[in-house]
C-alpha cells in the first residue's frame, strides 16, 4: 500500500528529552543558519518559505562522522544508546530511541508560546503531522488527527486509533469512539502489528546516527538502570481530570509548571519549536530531526536509504518538507545494502522536488497545504470542540467528525480526554490576552468567548479553580469605572454569542463544481460527518477553498444598553465565581454555626439603640477600632478559608468586584432619583465590603479609598432620603425588594461573616434627624478612611468631595436644630423665660455651624463658608428673638441679651463679607448676605425704637443708636441694583427713612430749647420724609404707606404752622402742606387700581364682592387712613380761606387770591358735601377726592399760580 515508513520518510521520530524550561535563543545563538528564514526558489515556482527558531534544546551543531565503506551497520556503535556530551539533554530524543508523539504534543507547545496561539499562528502541530497532511493526494496511507480550534489557531495532534484503542479496555475513555468506528468505518476491527522490518529499519538507522557523531566508536558510560527505567516507562499517561490550575491573578506559565502537567503527556517534548511560514500560512511546528554542520553548508541532515528501493514522491516531499520547516539547505544520503555502507550522496534543498523517481510540484504542495488549512478552518467552527479527521488506509475520501457531538450522546461528556487540555488551553490564551488588555481592548470579544467555552467544557464539581478564576476574568471584561465604550454597537447580545466563531457561512459557493458536501456512501455516516472531501485530488486544485480561507472569527462583544444591565452581568458572573469558591470548601448548604457570645440583631430595635445619635456614636468608634485593626492584618473568616489558598485569593478578588458593581448600580439608582434602591445598592456594596474586611490579611490602601467613596455616595443618599421624605413608602418599598442574585450572593458573603460593619449606615429610618445623623457619621467616616495610609494626600479631589459635604450635612443638621428651636419658640405661650430644650438646640446647632465652616475654611471655599455664617447669623437672631418675650408686653424694653445676640449675628454676617471678600466671588451669596446683615440692624433699630430701653439709657442715646442702627442698615440696602430683591430693598430703605423721619418728628416736638439741635432736627424730618415719600411711590404694592408718609409730612407741616407768626409765612406753610396732599393723588390711583381689579375679578366669578375684603388691600387701613386725609385736607383748605379772606381784608384786591379762594371755597364746599354722604361706596369717595385733587392741582393749591376752574 505504498506505506512511506518503508522508504524511510517517517525516519526521524518524535522524542521523550525532558526540557528543563523555555530558553528562547537569539538569532546569534541559533542553531540554524539564519533565524530570519529564507525565500527558495525551486524549478522556476517561487514557493515563499521562512523559518523562525523560537525554542531549541538541540546542543551546537558538531560535523558527522563520514562512515567508511562496507561499515556494517546491524553491528552496535560502542556508544549506541548513550548519553554523550555532544549530543546534550536532548540527544537520545534526536538520534531516535525514543516513542512517538504524544496526542498532546501540539497542547504543550501552545502552552509555551501562548503569545501566538488565538491570534498571529494558523496551526500548532508536529512536523510529522503537518506532513502527512500534505502528502495526503499522494499517500493511500491512513489518517487519523484531533483537530481543535482556539480563536483562530487550529491544533492538530495525531489520534493514533490502535493505541487508543488497546487503551479504552483498560481506562474505557475512548469505548464511545471504538463502538462509532466498528459501526461506520472498520466493522471487523483489530490491532494491526507492525512488521519486523519496521524494527529492523528502525534499529539499522539509529545505530547509523550513532555511528555518524562517533566516527571512532569510543565507549561512552553506560546510562543507569534508573535512567533506562525512565525512558522505557515515559510513553504512559494519565488521565487529565486531577489537574488543578491556577487563578488568574497567577503567571499563567505555572500551568505548564504543574505537576501533573507531564504525567498528562503535556508537556513541549519537541528538540526545536520553529515558526516557520509557508506562502501565507503561519505554523508553530515542533521538530526533532537531527542537523549537523560540516560540507559547503553549515547545516545538513541526514538520511540513510536501502540503495536497492529508489526514493519515491513520498520520500521526496518528506525529505523537502523536514529541510523547508528546520531551514535546512542541503541533504545527505548514505547509501547501504543490508546494512552495509556503500556510499554518501549530498543533494541541495531546492533539488529535492527533481529527483529521479521523485519529482513533484511545489506548487501544489502549496496548493495542498492551503486548501486543508481552508478546509479545516471552514468546518472546525467550534471552540472547545474535538474534531476528528480521519482518511480510512487506501480511501480516497476524507471525513470530518465532531468528537464533541459524538461523546455527549454518551452517558459521561466528560469522557473526553481532550476536554481539559481544551480547556485549560482556552483559559490560558483568554488569560494571556486579558494581561494586555489595556494595549487592546478590542480583543475583549474574543476573551468573553473563550472562557465562556472554557466554563462550558468543564465540570463544576471538578474543576471549581478554574471556573471561578474564568468568572472572575469574564467579571473584568466589563468596565464598571468607566464609560462604556462598545467596539461593535451594531451586533447586540444574541443566542449564538456563547458559542465560538458562529459563522454562518459553511456552505462552500462553488458547491456545484466540488461535490465535497454532497454524497457519500453510506447515508448514515453523512448524518454523523460535519464535512467530506470526496476526492482528495480535490485538494490538488489552485485556490479550490480560497473563499473559505478568507473568512476570519469576530467575536462581538455585548453591548449593554445601560449601567444597569452591564452591572447585572457583572454580578451573574461574580454569583457563579463564588458557588465556585464556596463549592470547593464545603457544600453550599453548609452555613457556618453561630456564635454564642454573638447577640442576633432584631429589626425592632433600631430607633433606640442604633437610630439614635448617641448609639450611631458608639458605631461609629466601633467602626473605626475595626478599621484600625485591619491595618494590622487581623483575619476573621467563620467558613475556614486558608490565608492565601486560592479559594481565599479568589474570592476577595469576587467579593471586590460584587462589592464595585453594587457601588455603580447604587450610583446609578441615585441619578435617577430612586433613593430606596439606592440605599439597597449601597448596603449590597457595603456588606460585600465588611466581608472583604474580615477575609482581607493587608488591606490595600485602593480598598480603602473604595469604601470611603461607598461611605460618601450613602451618606449622598441617607441625606436625600431625609430631604424626601413625602415619597418615603414607594422608598421603603424599593429598599425592601431583593433579587435571588442578590440574595445568593448575600447567602455566599454570609458564609465569611455577619455583614453587620456598617449596618449603621444602611438602616431606612423614618425619624429625619437619625437620617441626617446617619449622612454625618458616614461623611465622617469617609474622612476618617482617608487618614489611613496618607490617602488624603493621594486622592486630593476625593479629600475635597468628603470635606464639602460633611461642611453641607453639618449645615443641614444646624438648620434642623434652628428650626426647631424656632418652633419651640413660637409654641411658648406661658412661659415668658427660655427653656432648656431651646437652649440645648441652639448648642447643637452652633456646634454643627462651627464644625461646617471650619471643614469648609479647610479646603479654602469662602462661598460655603460664608453661607454657614449666615446661617449662624441667622441663629443668633432666634437667641435674640427667644429673649424678647421676657417681661409684661406693655412694660417691655429692649433687653440686653437681645442687643448681645443681635450683635453677634452682626458679628457673623461681617465674618461672611469678609470671607468672599468681593461681591465678584459669588454675587448672589454677597446680596443675600448684605440683605441679611441689614435686615439685622433694622430688627435692632426698630425693637430699639418701638421698645426703648429708657430705664437702663437716656432718650438721646437711644436716637443716636437707633439712627445708627437704622444709617447701618441703609448702608447694606442697595436700593439700585437690579434683582429680584429690589422691590425689598426699596420698601427697606423707604422704611427706614419713614421711621427716622418720624423719630426726628417726634423730638422736635417734644424738644425744648437748643434752637440749633431744634433746626437740625427740623431739618432731617423734612430730609427722610422727602426721601421716604420718593421710595414709597417706586413699588406699586404700598399704596397705604405713601399715603401714610403724605400724611405725616402734612402734619410736620401743621406742627410747623403753630409756631409762626406771620399769615405770609402760614400761608407759605400752608401752599406746601396742600402741594403735598395733591402728591398724594398717586397713592389714591394706586388703591382704585387695586378696587377695580378686585371688582372685576369677582364679577368675573359670578359671585358678590366681599364685603371689606381684599387679598392685597387693607381695606380698615384705606378706610381708616382715607378719614384722616379728608379731616386734614378740609382741615387746610379751612385755614387756607380763612387766612385768604383776612389777607384780602388787610391789603388791596389781588387777582390771583380772589382766584385761589374762590377755588379753596369751591373745593372745600365739594369735601364737605361728600363727607356729609355716608352711604358712599370706598371707591366713590376715593374718586372724588381724586377729582378734587384735579381741581386743587389746577387751581394752584395753597398759593402760587391759580389755573382755570371747570
Amino acid at each position: 500500500m505504498g506505506d512511506s515508513k518503508e522508504a524511510g520518510t517517517e525516519a526521524p521520530p518524535a522524542g521523550t528529552a525532558a526540557r528543563g524550561g523555555l530558553s528562547l535563543l537569539s538569532q546569534g545563538e541559533s542553531e540554524e543558519p539564519s533565524a530570519q528564514g529564507s525565500a527558495l526558489f525551486l524549478g522556476g515556482n517561487e514557493v515563499k518559505s521562512r523559518a523562525v527558531v523560537k525554542y531549541s534544546s538541540a546542543p551546537p551543531r558538531t560535523a558527522f562522522a563520514r562512515l567508511q565503506e562496507k561499515t556494517d551497520l546491524k553491528l552496535p556503535p560502542a556508544n549506541w544508546l548513550r548519553e554523550s556530551a555532544k549530543l546534550g539533554p536532548a540527544g537520545t530524543t534526536i538520534l531516535g530511541n525514543s516513542r512517538k508523539s504524544k496526542p498532546f504534543s501540539s497542547f504543550g507547545m501552545a502552552y509555551d508560546f501562548i503569545d501566538s496561539v488565538g491570534n498571529d499562528v494558523d496551526v500548532v502541530s508536529d512536523s510529522e503531522n503537518i506532513k502527512k497532511l500534505l502528502k495526503i493526494p499522494y499517500s493511500k496511507s491512513h489518517v487519523s488527527m484531533a483537530v481543535h480550534r482556539i480563536g483562530r489557531t487550529l491544533l492538530l495532534d495525531e489520534l493514533d486509533i490502535q493505541e487508543l484503542f488497546m487503551r479504552s479496555s483498560q481506562t474505557g475513555d475512548w469505548t464511545w469512539l471504538k463502538e462509532f468506528y466498528q459501526r461506520l468505518i472498520d466493522q471487523k476491527w483489530q490491532r494491526k502489528k507492525k512488521s519486523k522490518e519496521h524494527w529492523y529499519q528502525k534499529a539499522i538507522l539509529s545505530k547509523f546516527l550513532y555511528y555518524s557523531i562517533n566516527g571512532d566508536g569510543a565507549a561512552q558510560p553506560v546510562p543507569s538502570a534508573a535512567e533506562q527505567q525512565e525512558s522505557s516507562s515515559a510513553d504512559q499517561t494519565n488521565d487529565s481530570d486531577g489537574a488543578s490550575w491556577p487563578a488568574p491573578f497567577e503567571m499563567p506559565s505555572s500551568v505548564s509548571e504543574d505537576p501533573s502537567a507531564s504525567s498528562q503527556g503535556l508537556k513541549n517534548d519537541f528538540a526545536r519549536n520553529i515558526l516557520w511560514t509557508f506562502e501565507d500560512i503561519h505554523m508553530l511546528v515542533g521538530s526533532n530531526m537531527p542537523i549537523f554542520g560540516g560540507g559547503r553548508y553549515p547545516a545538513v541532515s541526514l538520511r540513510l536509504r536501502d540503495n536497492n528501493k529508489p526514493i519515491n514522491v513520498l520520500t521526496g516531499i518528506d525529505y523537502w518538507l523536514d529541510n523547508l520547516i528546520c531551514n535546512v539547505p542541503e541533504l545527505v544520503m548514505c547509501f547501504h545494502v543490508n546494512g552495509i555502507v556503500q556510499k554518501y550522496e549530498m543533494i541541495k534543498t531546492e533539488e529535492i522536488p527533481n529527483l529521479e523517481n521523485s519529482n513533484f510540484s511545489t506548487k501544489v504542495i502549496k496548493d495542498i497545504a492551503q486548501n486543508i488549512l481552508s478546509f479545516l478552518k471552514s468546518n472546525c467552527t467550534k471552540e472547545g470542540h474535538t474534531y476528528w479527521l480521519f482518511k480510512a488506509s487506501g480511501s480516497d475520501i476524507v471525513k470530518l467528525y465532531d468528537l464533541t457531538t459524538l461523546c455527549e450522546e454518551t452517558e459521561d461528556k466528560y469522557q473526553n480526554p481532550f476536554t481539559m487540555p481544551v480547556a485549560i488551553l482556552l483559559y490560558k490564551v483568554a488569560c494571556n490576552m486579558m494581561m494586555k488588555k489595556n494595549q487592546n481592548k478590542k480583543h475583549y470579544g474574543t476573551v468573553r468567548t473563550l472562557l465562556l467555552n472554557c466554563v462550558k467544557l468543564l465540570d463544576k464539581s471538578r474543576h471549581p479553580q478554574i471556573i471561578a478564576s474564568a468568572n472572575y476574568m469574564l467579571s473584568e471584561l466589563f468596565q464598571l469605572d468607566e464609560p462604556k465604550k462598545e467596539e461593535s454597537s451594531e451586533s447586540p447580545l444574541n443566542e449564538n454569542s456563547d458559542e465560538s466563531y458562529s459563522e454562518e457561512e459553511e456552505e462552500m459557493p462553488d458547491s456545484d463544481e466540488n461535490g465535497s458536501y454532497s454524497t457519500c456512501s453510506d447515508p448514515s455516516d453523512d448524518n454523523k460527518a460535519v464535512a467530506i472531501i470526496k476526492s482528495v485530488g480535490e485538494l490538488s486544485v489552485p485556490e479550490k477553498y480560497k473563499s473559505i480561507h478568507q473568512i476570519r472569527p469576530s467575536c462581538a462583544f455585548p453591548v449593554c444598553h445601560d449601567t444597569e444591565e452591564r452591572c447585572r452581568l457583572v454580578l451573574s458572573y461574580v454569583l457563579e465565581g463564588l458557588k465556585s469558591v464556596d463549592s470547593s470548601i464545603k457544600k453550599e448548604s453548609d452555613l457556618p454555626a453561630a456564635d454564642p457570645n454573638t447577640p442576633i440583631p432584631l429589626k425592632y430595635e433600631d430607633e433606640s439603640t442604633r437610630g439614635g445619635p448617641e448609639g450611631l456614636e458608639k458605631q461609629m468608634a466601633l467602626f473605626l477600632d475595626k478599621m484600625g485593626s485591619l491595618q494590622k492584618g487581623n483575619y476573621s473568616s467563620q467558613s475556614g478559608m486558608i490565608p492565601g489558598s486560592w479559594q481565599h485569593k479568589m474570592k476577595l478578588q469576587l467579593i471586590l468586584k460584587s462589592s464595585k458593581a453594587y457601588y455603580v448600580l447604587s450610583d446609578a439608582a441615585m441619578s435617577l432619583q430612586k433613593y430606596g434602591r439606592a440605599l439597597r445598592y449601597i448596603k449590597l456594596a457595603l456588606q460585600s465590603h465588611d466581608t472583604y474586611c474580615c477575609l482581607c490579611t493587608n488591606m490595600l490602601s485602593e480598598v480603602l479609598l473604595f469604601l470611603s467613596q461607598y461611605l460618601t455616595l450613602c451618606g449622598d443618599i441617607q441625606l436625600m432620603l431625609a430631604q424626601n421624605a413625602n415619597n418615603r413608602a414607594a422608598h421603603l418599598e424599593e429598599f425592601n425588594y431583593q433579587t435571588k442574585e442578590d440574595q445568593e450572593i448575600l447567602h455566599s458573603l454570609h458564609r465569611e461573616s455577619s455583614c453587620q460593619g456598617f449596618a449603621w449606615a444602611t438602616d431606612l429610618s423614618t425619624d429625619l434627624e437619625s437620617q441626617l445623623s446617619v449622612s454625618c457619621k458616614c461623611y465622617e467616616a469617609a474622612n476618617e478612611i482617608l487618614q489611613f495610609s496618607d490617602l488624603k494626600s493621594q486622592n486630593p479631589e476625593q479629600y475635597i468631595q468628603v470635606l464639602k459635604r460633611m461642611g453641607n450635612i453639618r449645615n443641614e443638621i444646624g438648620v434642623f436644630y434652628m428650626n426647631q428651636a424656632a418652633a419651640l419658640q413660637s409654641e411658648r405661650v406661658v412661659s415668658k423665660t427660655v427653656s432648656t430644650a431651646e437652649q440645648q438646640l441652639w448648642k447643637k446647632s452652633f456646634s454643627c455651624f462651627e464644625k461646617g465652616i471650619h471643614n469648609f475654611e479647610s479646603i479654602d471655599d469662602a462661598t460655603n463658608a460664608a453661607l454657614l455664617l449666615c446661617n449662624t447669623g441667622r441663629l443668633m437672631r432666634i437667641c435674640a428673638q427667644a429673649h424678647c418675650g421676657a417681661g409684661d408686653e406693655f412694660k417691655r424694653e429692649f433687653s440686653p441679651e437681645e442687643g448681645l445676640y443681635y450683635n453677634k449675628a452682626v458679628d457673623y454676617y461681617l465674618k461672611a463679607l469678609r470671607s468672599l471678600g468681593t461681591r465678584d466671588t459669588h454675587p448672589a451669596v454677597w446680596d443675600s448676605v448684605n440683605w441679611e446683615l441689614s435686615t439685622t440692624y433694622f430688627t435692632m433699630a426698630t425693637l430699639q425704637q418701638d421698645y426703648a430701653p429708657l430705664s437702663r439709657k437716656a432718650q438721646e442715646q437711644i436716637e443716636k443708636e437707633v439712627s445708627e442702627a437704622m444709617m447701618k442698615s441703609l448702608k447694606y440696602c442697595d436700593v439700585d441694583l437690579v434683582s429680584a430683591r429690589q422691590p425689598l430693598c426699596q420698601y427697606r430703605a423707604a422704611t427706614i427713612h419713614h421711621r427716622l423721619a418720624s423719630m426726628y418728628h417726634s423730638c422736635l416736638r417734644n424738644q425744648v430749647g437748643d434752637e440749633h439741635l431744634r433746626k437740625q432736627h427740623r431739618l432731617l424730618a423734612d430730609l427722610h420724609y422727602s426721601k421716604a415719600a420718593k421710595l414709597f411711590q417706586l413699588p406699586r404694592d404700598a399704596p397705604c404707606e405713601l399715603l401714610r408718609v403724605q400724611l405725616e409730612r402734612v402734619a410736620f407741616a401743621e406742627f410747623q404752622m403753630t409756631s409762626q407768626n406771620s399769615n405770609i409765612g402760614k400761608l407759605k406753610t400752608l401752599s406746601g402742606a396742600l402741594d403735598i396732599m395733591v402728591r398724594t393723588k398717586h397713592a389714591f390711583q394706586l388703591i382704585r387700581k387695586e378696587l377695580v381689579e378686585e371688582f372685576d375679578q369677582s364679577k368675573s366669578e359670578e359671585t358678590p364682592p366681599a364685603a371689606d375684603s381684599s387679598p392685597s388691600l387693607n381695606r380698615e387701613e384705606v378706610i381708616k387712613l382715607l378719614g384722616i386725609f379728608e379731616s386734614r385736607l378740609s382741615f387746610l383748605l379751612l385755614q387756607s380761606i380763612k387766612l385768604l379772606s383776612s389777607t384780602k381784608k388787610k391789603t388791596s384786591s389781588n387777582l390771583e387770591e380772589d382766584v385761589l379762594l374762590k377755588t379753596n371755597k369751591q373745593i372745600y364746599s365739594q369735601l364737605l358735601r361728600a363727607t356729609a354722604n355716608k352711604n358712599a361706596s370706598l371707591r366713590e369717595r376715593i374718586d372724588v377726592l381724586v377729582h378734587l385733587l384735579d381741581q386743587l392741582a389746577r387751581g394752584g393749591g395753597g398759593g402760587g399760580g391759580g389755573g382755570a376752574l371747570q
